[in-house]
C-alpha cells in the first residue's frame, strides 16, 4: 500500500506575521474579499471602498490603488483587522495574500442523520480523499497514464510539499492552497482532469461504454483519480470540487477565468469503479534500462536463481524494483553489492504490483563509479538500511 500523502496542517498566517502592506496589491485584496462573499459598500468610483463580511458588522477600508498617500497605512490597518476578524474567510484571505495560491475547495453533502459523526469521521474521510485527489493531479502533471502505480510518486509528493489546507466547520468542507510557484501545473492539470472525468462518467451513464475514459487519460484522468473520487463520494449524498485561480497570477492559458465546480454523486460510483479497474488492467508494461544500487539479495539455497531488490538511481521514476535473476546474473549483482557498485539491467517494468517488478531481466552489469560516488552510495545504503528492510519485508 502506498504511504499517505502528507500535507501541511491548517493554515495560520498570523503566526508567520502579516503580509507586508507595501507588497499587497489592493486589487488582489478586493478580488479575494469578493470571492469569499464580503460585500462592497458605497460606490465603486471613489478612492476607497468599504467591505463587510457575510453576516458581520465589522468592516475594512481598502484603497482602490496604491497612488494615494495613505494607501499603505490603510492596507496595514485592513490586514490587522483581518487577522483579528472572527469571519471564517479572513484566515483564508490572509493565506492567499501571504503566498499567492490557487484555491481548491471540496465539499461533501452528508445526510443529516450522520451529522454528528461528520465532525470527525467525515472530516478524516474528506481530508484523505482530498490528499489523494491532489496526488492524482501531481502525478498527471508529471505525465499522463491510466495507472501510475509507484512511478513518479516521489516527485509528485515533493510538488505537494508547500500545499496548505484549511478545514471548514463540521467536517464537510476543505480548502487547499496550492502555491502558484511551483504548484500551478498541478492545479491546471487537476482542473482539466476533473472536467474530463465528469464528461466520461456522463458518457458511460448514457451509453454504457467506457471509451471516453480512454480519451480522458490525455487530460490527466487515471485510476488514482477515479479511486480518490470514489473515496470522496462514498457515504455521502454527493460532493463538489471548485477551483479559483490566484488573482495575483491571473488565469492560466487554456482555462476559464471562473471554472465551474465539478460535482459527483453516488450514482457515479459504478462508472468510476469500472473505469479504475479498466485503467489497472490495460496499462502496459514499460521497457526500461535501470541503474540501481542492490539493497537486498535472497534465494532459497547456495546456488540457483534468486530475487534482488534495487534502489533505482536512474532509468525509471520508481524508488525500488524487485527482479528475479538467473544464477549468473544473481552472482554479478551480489559481487556488485559487496564492492559498493550499482548495476545496470534491462527488462520490462510490469504494471502488476504498481510498477515495482522488473521481468525479463537481461544485460546485468556493474556500473563503474568514482571513489567519491561509491562512498556516497555506501553511506546512503547504510543510513537507509532500516527503511529498505521494512519495505522488503512487506513483499
Amino acid at each position: 500500500m502506498h504511504e499517505p500523502v502528507r500535507l501541511h496542517g491548517e493554515a495560520a498566517p498570523p503566526s508567520w506575521g502579516l503580509p507586508d502592506p507595501s507588497r499587497v496589491d489592493p486589487g488582489v485584496l478586493g478580488a479575494l474579499l469578493a470571492r469569499h462573499g464580503w460585500r462592497r459598500r458605497g460606490g465603486e468610483g471613489g478612492p476607497y471602498s468599504r467591505w463587510t463580511p457575510p453576516g458581520g458588522t465589522t468592516s475594512l477600508l481598502v484603497p482602490r490603488t496604491r497612488t494615494f498617500p495613505d494607501s499603505e497605512d490603510l492596507l496595514g490597518e485592513a490586514l490587522t483587522a483581518l487577522a483579528r476578524s472572527a469571519a471564517p474567510s479572513a484566515r483564508e484571505i490572509l493565506v492567499a495574500l501571504t503566498v499567492p495560491s490557487d484555491e481548491i475547495r471540496w465539499r461533501r453533502e452528508v445526510p443529516e442523520a450522520a451529522a454528528g459523526a461528520a465532525d470527525w469521521l467525515g472530516a478524516e474521510q474528506l481530508h484523505s480523499a482530498a490528499r489523494q485527489i491532489l496526488l492524482a493531479g501531481a502525478l498527471a502533471a508529471r505525465g499522463p497514464a491510466g495507472y501510475h502505480g509507484a512511478r513518479r510518486r516521489s516527485r509528485a509528493l515533493a510538488a505537494l510539499g508547500p500545499v496548505l489546507t484549511g478545514p471548514g466547520p463540521g467536517g464537510r468542507s476543505l480548502t487547499a492552497f496550492v502555491p502558484v510557484d511551483p504548484g500551478r501545473p498541478v492545479a491546471v492539470r487537476l482542473h482539466h482532469a476533473l472536467h474530463a472525468t465528469r464528461e466520461a462518467v456522463d458518457y458511460q451513464r448514457a451509453t454504457g461504454g467506457l471509451e471516453a475514459f480512454d480519451n480522458a487519460v490525455a487530460a490527466g484522468v487515471s485510476r488514482e483519480l477515479t479511486e480518490a473520487l470514489v473515496a470522496l463520494v462514498r457515504g455521502s449524498e454527493g460532493a463538489a470540487i471548485a477551483l479559483d485561480w490566484a488573482p495575483a497570477a491571473g488565469t492560466p492559458a487554456g482555462c476559464p477565468a471562473r471554472p465551474e465546480p465539478v460535482e459527483f454523486s453516488p450514482g457515479d460510483l459504478p462508472a468510476l469503479r469500472r473505469a479504475g479497474a479498466r485503467y489497472l488492467r490495460d496499462e502496459p508494461a514499460v521497457t526500461v534500462r535501470i541503474t540501481g544500487a542492490v539493497v537486498r539479495l535472497r534465494r532459497s539455497g547456495p546456488r540457483g536463481a534468486g530475487i534482488v531488490r534495487l534502489r533505482v538511481l536512474a532509468g525509471a521514476e520508481v524508488p525500488h524494483v524487485r527482479i528475479e535473476l538467473d544464477e549468473e546474473a544473481y552472482r554479478i549483482a551480489g559481487q556488485a553489492h559487496l564492492v559498493g557498485l550499482p548495476v545496470r539491467v534491462e527488462g520490462r517494468l510490469e504494471s502488476r504490483g504498481g510498477f515495482r517488478r522488473l521481468t525479463g531481466a537481461s544485460q546485468v552489469v556493474p556500473v563503474q563509479v568514482d571513489d567519491e560516488e561509491r562512498d556516497r552510495l555506501m553511506k546512503s545504503l547504510q543510513e537507509n538500511v532500516d527503511i529498505f528492510e521494512e519495505a522488503c519485508a512487506g513483499e
